[in-house]
């Protein structure tokens, strides 16, 4: 299988076209958020589409997603006509902030990107894939908060001090919380490198974070495992 082609248990992602290639993140994330009561879901900065393959194997939800690049959007919607899912896609390729839905979605989810950006690199092609210039945290919660239905979930995952960041801009803004999960690369780590976040419209009790460790002793934790099962053609 070509580096430019991931292949995965119920689906094949092609990122030939996209500066945001598959990581451990978008993986991470995916198979963590639960799509399984959601009827219309919403994908921000869908990439090559990779976490609304996940989600539409796992639920019946139509799945709208939207992308600031052209080039993301038609790698995106070229590997969802692929897929055994391509009728319940629907691609946007707009800024966030312009992006007008008459639905609310009961399930929104992203990898955002999250870093400041220095000056010199505001122009540079690419660069709202990394940098937050395009889309600031703020910008974020108020669209989620925008479009997401009243007993609706956002899902999301950051850098522990980003999303330390993003928690309290969304609180501002009336997006609260719920759970969260800690994600250590290795055991031999002291910190977490990510975390991963649920956020609902109310306040209520937090879920208390646990850490999920990716690999011990140069092999996949078993937790890492039945996470991702369902995905990676190796478990």
């Amino acid at each position: 299988m070509s580096n430019s082609i991931f292949e995965f248990k119920e689906f094949k992602v092609r990122q030939d076209k996209c500066l945001m290639k598959i990581g451990t993140d978008s993986v991470l994330l995916g198979a963590w958020a639960n799509p399984t009561k959601a009827k219309n879901i919403l994908d921000i900065g869908t990439g090559t589409g990779i976490i609304a393959l996940m989600l539409a194997q796992r639920s019946t939800a139509k799945i709208d997603v939207v992308d600031i690049d052209a080039d993301a959007c038609n790698q995106a919607n070229e590997n969802f006509m692929r897929s055994k899912w391509s009728d319940r896609f629907e691609v946007h390729h707009y800024p966030l902030q312009q992006f007008i839905s008459k639905k609310k979605y009961d399930l929104i989810i992203s990898n955002p990107p999250y870093f400041p950006c220095p000056n010199t690199h505001e122009e540079q092609p690419g660069s709202q894939v990394r940098f937050t210039h395009k889309l600031s945290f703020a910008q974020l919660a108020e669209s989620v908060v925008e479009l997401l239905a009243p007993n609706g979930i956002f899902y999301v995952i950051f850098p522990i001090h980003e999303g330390a960041c993003f928690t309290n801009e969304a609180e501002k803004r009336g997006l609260f919380l719920s759970d969260y999960l800690w994600v250590k690369t290795t055991a031999r780590k002291k910190f977490p490198k990510r975390i991963l976040m649920k956020f609902d419209r109310a306040p209520q009790p937090v879920n208390e974070g646990n850490v999920l460790i990716i690999q011990r002793d140069d092999d996949y934790t078993e937790e890492y495992k039945q996470l991702t099962k369902d995905y990676y053609l190796k478990f």
